[in-house]
Protein backbone atom coordinates (compact mmCIF):
# COMPACT_ATOMS: atom_id res chain seq x y z
CA UNK A 1 0.00 0.00 0.00
CA UNK A 2 2.87 2.58 0.85
CA UNK A 3 4.26 1.76 -2.93
CA UNK A 4 0.54 2.43 -4.47
CA UNK A 5 0.67 5.73 -2.51
CA UNK A 6 3.53 6.91 -3.25
CA UNK A 7 2.87 6.23 -6.95
CA UNK A 8 -0.39 7.70 -7.00
CA UNK A 9 1.21 10.98 -5.46
CA UNK A 10 3.57 11.34 -7.84
CA UNK A 11 1.48 10.69 -10.82
CA UNK A 12 -1.37 13.41 -9.36
CA UNK A 13 1.82 15.24 -9.34
CA UNK A 14 2.06 14.38 -13.39
CA UNK A 15 -1.31 15.33 -14.04
CA UNK A 16 -0.78 18.76 -12.12
CA UNK A 17 2.18 19.67 -14.25
CA UNK A 18 0.54 18.80 -17.46
CA UNK A 19 -2.60 21.11 -15.97
CA UNK A 20 -0.26 23.58 -15.15
CA UNK A 21 1.16 24.08 -18.90
CA UNK A 22 -2.83 24.51 -20.34
CA UNK A 23 -3.70 27.31 -17.90
CA UNK A 24 -1.76 30.93 -18.12
CA UNK A 25 -2.01 31.66 -14.78
CA UNK A 26 -0.93 28.12 -13.64
CA UNK A 27 1.81 28.48 -16.46
CA UNK A 28 2.92 32.01 -14.26
CA UNK A 29 2.73 30.60 -10.86
CA UNK A 30 4.80 27.50 -11.74
CA UNK A 31 7.33 29.32 -13.98
CA UNK A 32 8.12 32.51 -11.67
CA UNK A 33 6.41 32.06 -8.03
CA UNK A 34 7.46 28.28 -7.57
CA UNK A 35 11.23 28.18 -7.90
CA UNK A 36 12.10 30.89 -5.73
CA UNK A 37 9.69 29.60 -3.14
CA UNK A 38 11.26 26.13 -3.47
CA UNK A 39 14.96 27.73 -3.58
CA UNK A 40 14.58 29.16 -0.33
CA UNK A 41 12.70 26.41 1.25
CA UNK A 42 15.45 24.27 0.33
CA UNK A 43 18.38 26.65 1.41
CA UNK A 44 16.64 27.22 4.63
CA UNK A 45 15.98 23.72 5.55
CA UNK A 46 19.14 22.10 4.36
CA UNK A 47 20.93 25.22 6.24
CA UNK A 48 18.85 24.41 9.81
CA UNK A 49 19.08 20.76 9.18
CA UNK A 50 23.01 20.86 9.54
CA UNK A 51 23.35 23.37 11.86
CA UNK A 52 21.15 21.20 14.41
CA UNK A 53 23.44 18.58 13.54
CA UNK A 54 26.49 20.68 14.19
CA UNK A 55 25.51 22.13 17.42
CA UNK A 56 24.09 18.31 18.35
CA UNK A 57 26.40 17.39 21.43
CA UNK A 58 28.51 14.31 21.19
CA UNK A 59 28.80 12.67 24.51
CA UNK A 60 30.49 9.83 23.45
CA UNK A 61 33.24 8.60 21.75
CA UNK A 62 32.10 6.30 18.96
CA UNK A 63 33.90 5.80 15.72
CA UNK A 64 32.85 2.78 13.91
CA UNK A 65 35.44 0.62 13.06
CA UNK A 66 36.32 -2.52 11.18
CA UNK A 67 40.23 -3.19 11.71
CA UNK A 68 42.49 -3.13 14.22
CA UNK A 69 43.47 0.01 16.48
CA UNK A 70 46.32 1.98 16.70
CA UNK A 71 48.13 0.28 19.91
CA UNK A 72 52.03 -1.01 20.00
CA UNK A 73 54.02 0.13 17.01
CA UNK A 74 55.15 -3.68 16.03
CA UNK A 75 51.29 -4.03 15.56
CA UNK A 76 50.35 -3.12 12.23
CA UNK A 77 46.69 -1.06 12.33
CA UNK A 78 44.31 -0.26 9.85
CA UNK A 79 44.98 3.80 9.05
CA UNK A 80 41.46 3.61 7.04
CA UNK A 81 38.91 1.13 8.65
CA UNK A 82 40.19 1.95 11.82
CA UNK A 83 42.02 6.19 11.65
CA UNK A 84 43.55 7.27 14.05
CA UNK A 85 44.69 10.34 12.98
CA UNK A 86 42.92 13.32 10.71
CA UNK A 87 44.28 12.43 7.57
CA UNK A 88 42.99 8.95 8.09
CA UNK A 89 39.37 10.09 8.98
CA UNK A 90 39.29 12.58 5.63
CA UNK A 91 40.53 9.38 3.44
CA UNK A 92 37.90 6.90 5.66
CA UNK A 93 35.06 9.93 4.39
CA UNK A 94 36.26 10.31 0.76
CA UNK A 95 36.13 6.49 0.45
CA UNK A 96 32.72 6.32 1.85
CA UNK A 97 31.02 9.30 0.13
CA UNK A 98 32.82 8.30 -3.36
CA UNK A 99 33.09 4.63 -3.55
CA UNK A 100 30.31 3.94 -0.96
CA UNK A 101 33.22 1.86 1.10
CA UNK A 102 30.88 0.04 3.79
CA UNK A 103 28.12 -0.78 1.67
CA UNK A 104 30.97 -2.32 -0.59
CA UNK A 105 31.39 -4.25 2.47
CA UNK A 106 28.32 -4.96 3.41
CA UNK A 107 26.92 -8.19 3.87
CA UNK A 108 23.33 -10.00 3.52
CA UNK A 109 22.00 -13.08 5.11
CA UNK A 110 19.07 -14.85 4.08
CA UNK A 111 17.49 -18.30 5.54
CA UNK A 112 17.34 -21.42 3.42
CA UNK A 113 16.44 -24.59 4.07
CA UNK A 114 16.84 -23.92 7.93
CA UNK A 115 20.64 -21.73 7.26
CA UNK A 116 21.77 -18.93 7.16
CA UNK A 117 23.05 -18.20 4.51
CA UNK A 118 25.61 -15.00 4.15
CA UNK A 119 26.57 -13.56 0.78
CA UNK A 120 27.89 -9.66 -0.80
CA UNK A 121 25.61 -7.14 -1.77
CA UNK A 122 28.05 -6.13 -4.38
CA UNK A 123 24.61 -5.37 -7.15
CA UNK A 124 23.74 -2.89 -4.99
CA UNK A 125 26.64 -1.37 -4.60
CA UNK A 126 27.04 -1.45 -7.95
CA UNK A 127 23.69 -0.04 -9.03
CA UNK A 128 23.93 2.64 -5.64
CA UNK A 129 27.24 3.61 -6.93
CA UNK A 130 26.23 4.03 -10.54
CA UNK A 131 22.90 5.97 -9.29
CA UNK A 132 24.51 8.73 -7.65
CA UNK A 133 27.47 9.18 -9.69
CA UNK A 134 24.89 9.46 -12.52
CA UNK A 135 22.64 11.80 -10.96
CA UNK A 136 25.91 14.23 -10.19
CA UNK A 137 26.80 14.13 -13.73
CA UNK A 138 23.57 15.30 -15.28
CA UNK A 139 23.28 17.83 -12.31
CA UNK A 140 26.54 19.21 -13.79
CA UNK A 141 25.51 19.15 -17.02
CA UNK A 142 22.48 21.01 -16.20
CA UNK A 143 24.72 23.93 -15.24
CA UNK A 144 24.83 25.20 -19.22
CA UNK A 145 21.32 26.53 -18.69
CA UNK A 146 22.34 28.34 -16.27
CA UNK A 147 25.73 29.50 -16.81
CA UNK A 148 26.76 31.55 -20.23
CA UNK A 149 29.57 31.46 -21.01
CA UNK A 150 29.39 27.45 -20.37
CA UNK A 151 32.18 26.79 -18.64
CA UNK A 152 34.77 24.27 -20.85
CA UNK A 153 34.61 21.34 -18.04
CA UNK A 154 30.58 21.39 -18.58
CA UNK A 155 31.19 20.81 -22.37
CA UNK A 156 34.54 18.14 -21.32
CA UNK A 157 31.51 16.27 -19.27
CA UNK A 158 29.55 16.44 -21.69
CA UNK A 159 31.51 14.82 -24.72
CA UNK A 160 32.59 12.22 -22.13
CA UNK A 161 29.04 11.40 -21.21
CA UNK A 162 28.43 11.26 -25.03
CA UNK A 163 32.00 9.61 -26.16
CA UNK A 164 29.86 6.34 -27.70
CA UNK A 165 27.83 9.13 -30.14
CA UNK A 166 24.69 6.33 -30.60
CA UNK A 167 22.03 7.97 -32.41
CA UNK A 168 21.04 11.77 -32.65
CA UNK A 169 20.95 13.24 -30.44
CA UNK A 170 23.94 11.28 -29.10
CA UNK A 171 22.58 8.81 -25.91
CA UNK A 172 24.17 9.80 -22.49
CA UNK A 173 25.84 6.92 -21.10
CA UNK A 174 24.56 8.69 -17.50
CA UNK A 175 20.71 8.09 -19.05
CA UNK A 176 21.71 4.60 -19.14
CA UNK A 177 23.06 4.15 -16.12
CA UNK A 178 20.44 5.85 -14.20
CA UNK A 179 17.21 4.25 -16.06
CA UNK A 180 19.02 0.91 -15.02
CA UNK A 181 19.49 1.99 -11.50
CA UNK A 182 16.36 3.08 -11.26
CA UNK A 183 14.83 -0.84 -12.19
CA UNK A 184 17.34 -2.27 -10.10
CA UNK A 185 16.50 -0.10 -7.21
CA UNK A 186 12.59 -0.14 -7.10
CA UNK A 187 12.61 -4.25 -8.09
CA UNK A 188 15.07 -5.04 -5.37
CA UNK A 189 12.25 -3.38 -3.02
CA UNK A 190 9.57 -5.37 -4.45
CA UNK A 191 11.65 -8.28 -4.80
CA UNK A 192 12.75 -8.89 -1.07
CA UNK A 193 9.87 -9.48 1.46
CA UNK A 194 12.05 -8.36 4.47
CA UNK A 195 12.33 -5.57 2.41
CA UNK A 196 9.14 -4.24 1.35
CA UNK A 197 8.40 -5.61 4.93
CA UNK A 198 9.90 -2.01 6.24
CA UNK A 199 10.01 -0.07 3.35
CA UNK A 200 7.56 3.33 3.96
CA UNK A 201 5.93 6.07 1.93
CA UNK A 202 8.93 8.25 1.90
CA UNK A 203 11.08 5.48 0.60
CA UNK A 204 8.94 4.24 -2.46
CA UNK A 205 8.16 8.28 -2.77
CA UNK A 206 11.65 9.54 -3.27
CA UNK A 207 12.26 6.71 -5.60
CA UNK A 208 8.91 7.47 -7.74
CA UNK A 209 9.69 11.14 -7.90
CA UNK A 210 12.98 10.87 -9.04
CA UNK A 211 12.03 8.18 -11.67
CA UNK A 212 9.35 10.65 -13.08
CA UNK A 213 12.10 13.15 -13.36
CA UNK A 214 14.55 10.87 -14.97
CA UNK A 215 11.40 9.78 -17.53
CA UNK A 216 10.41 13.31 -18.32
CA UNK A 217 14.07 14.61 -18.86
CA UNK A 218 14.28 11.93 -21.01
CA UNK A 219 11.52 11.93 -23.20
CA UNK A 220 12.43 16.05 -23.89
CA UNK A 221 15.60 14.52 -24.72
CA UNK A 222 15.02 11.87 -27.93
CA UNK A 223 11.35 11.64 -28.26
CA UNK A 224 9.53 15.12 -27.45
CA UNK A 225 12.24 17.80 -28.68
CA UNK A 226 11.89 21.32 -26.37
CA UNK A 227 12.85 24.62 -27.81
CA UNK A 228 16.00 24.75 -25.71
CA UNK A 229 16.87 28.34 -26.23
CA UNK A 230 13.66 29.22 -24.68
CA UNK A 231 14.76 26.64 -21.83
CA UNK A 232 17.80 28.51 -21.72
CA UNK A 233 16.82 31.97 -21.32
CA UNK A 234 13.99 31.35 -18.92
CA UNK A 235 16.47 29.22 -16.86
CA UNK A 236 19.12 32.59 -17.21
CA UNK A 237 16.30 34.84 -16.53
CA UNK A 238 15.52 32.49 -13.23
CA UNK A 239 18.83 32.62 -11.85
CA UNK A 240 19.29 36.84 -12.86
CA UNK A 241 16.42 37.57 -10.87
CA UNK A 242 14.35 38.34 -13.94
CA UNK A 243 11.56 35.74 -14.15
CA UNK A 244 9.37 35.22 -16.98
CA UNK A 245 7.30 32.35 -18.49
CA UNK A 246 8.10 32.86 -22.40
CA UNK A 247 4.88 30.56 -23.83
CA UNK A 248 7.08 28.11 -26.12
CA UNK A 249 8.36 26.17 -22.81
CA UNK A 250 6.72 22.88 -23.17
CA UNK A 251 3.68 21.10 -21.05
CA UNK A 252 6.15 18.26 -20.94
CA UNK A 253 9.06 21.00 -19.70
CA UNK A 254 6.73 22.22 -17.40
CA UNK A 255 5.77 19.09 -15.51
CA UNK A 256 9.40 18.20 -15.26
CA UNK A 257 10.40 21.68 -13.84
CA UNK A 258 6.87 21.02 -11.18
CA UNK A 259 8.75 17.37 -10.32
CA UNK A 260 12.20 19.26 -9.96
CA UNK A 261 10.94 21.53 -7.70
CA UNK A 262 8.93 18.97 -5.86
CA UNK A 263 12.04 17.14 -4.96
CA UNK A 264 13.92 20.40 -3.72
CA UNK A 265 11.34 21.44 -1.55
CA UNK A 266 10.90 17.96 -0.42
CA UNK A 267 14.81 17.14 0.07
CA UNK A 268 15.57 19.14 3.26
CA UNK A 269 12.43 17.29 5.28
CA UNK A 270 13.24 13.38 4.14
CA UNK A 271 15.99 10.90 4.06
CA UNK A 272 17.65 12.00 1.26
CA UNK A 273 19.79 14.62 3.67
CA UNK A 274 21.78 12.30 4.42
CA UNK A 275 23.88 14.28 1.56
CA UNK A 276 24.60 16.73 4.04
CA UNK A 277 24.21 14.35 7.05
CA UNK A 278 26.97 11.83 6.29
CA UNK A 279 29.48 14.44 7.21
CA UNK A 280 28.37 15.19 10.35
CA UNK A 281 27.79 11.09 11.59
CA UNK A 282 29.99 10.95 14.68
CA UNK A 283 30.63 7.31 13.47
CA UNK A 284 32.51 8.52 10.25
CA UNK A 285 33.81 11.93 11.20
CA UNK A 286 36.06 10.83 14.63
CA UNK A 287 39.17 9.29 14.81
CA UNK A 288 39.65 5.88 16.70
CA UNK A 289 42.63 7.70 19.12
CA UNK A 290 40.52 6.46 22.17
CA UNK A 291 44.04 4.72 23.55
CA UNK A 292 46.11 7.65 23.18
CA UNK A 293 44.00 10.46 24.23
CA UNK A 294 41.64 10.69 26.79
CA UNK A 295 37.86 12.06 26.14
CA UNK A 296 35.66 13.04 28.98
CA UNK A 297 31.77 13.01 28.27
CA UNK A 298 31.25 17.00 28.16
CA UNK A 299 27.67 16.18 29.73
CA UNK A 300 29.54 14.96 32.64
CA UNK A 301 28.34 17.43 35.65
CA UNK A 302 30.60 18.83 38.31
CA UNK A 303 30.79 16.26 41.12
CA UNK A 304 32.25 16.57 44.55
CA UNK A 305 34.99 13.70 44.95
CA UNK A 306 35.39 12.13 48.25
CA UNK A 307 38.54 10.27 48.74
CA UNK A 308 39.29 7.03 49.84
CA UNK A 309 41.68 8.80 52.44
CA UNK A 310 39.33 11.29 53.76
CA UNK A 311 36.79 8.70 53.89
CA UNK A 312 39.14 7.08 56.34
CA UNK A 313 39.90 9.81 57.99
CA UNK A 314 35.72 10.40 58.78
CA UNK A 315 35.50 6.99 60.02
CA UNK A 316 38.58 5.91 61.29
CA UNK A 317 37.33 5.48 64.93
CA UNK A 318 34.01 3.72 63.98
CA UNK A 319 36.43 1.34 61.58
CA UNK A 320 39.16 0.41 64.79
CA UNK A 321 35.84 -0.19 66.94
CA UNK A 322 34.77 -2.53 64.83
CA UNK A 323 37.90 -4.35 64.16
CA UNK A 324 38.50 -3.41 60.69
CA UNK A 325 42.05 -2.57 59.33
CA UNK A 326 42.86 0.80 58.26
CA UNK A 327 45.77 2.30 56.38
CA UNK A 328 46.22 5.03 58.58
CA UNK A 329 46.88 4.81 61.96
CA UNK A 330 47.20 8.33 64.13
CA UNK A 331 47.96 10.86 61.41
CA UNK A 332 50.64 8.03 59.81
CA UNK A 333 50.16 4.57 57.28
CA UNK A 334 49.96 1.74 58.79
CA UNK A 335 53.20 0.00 57.83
Amino acid sequence: MNALYSLLAVLALVVAGFASGENESARMILAICIPYIVFVTLLVGFCYRVVRWALAPVPFHIPVTCGQQKSLVWIRSAKIDNPSTIWGVVARMASEVLLFRSLFRNNRARLSGGRLILGDSAALWLCALGFHWALLLILLRHLRLFLEPVPAFVNSLERLDGFFQIGVPPLYLSDVILAGAFTYLIARRFRDPALRYISLFSDYFALFLLLAIAVTGILMRYLTRVDILSVKQFALNLAAFRPGAPQSLSTLFLCHLLLVCTLAAYLPFSKLMHMGGVFLSPTRNLANNSRSVRHINPWNAPVKTHTYAEWEEEFRDKMQAAGIPVEIKNGAPDA
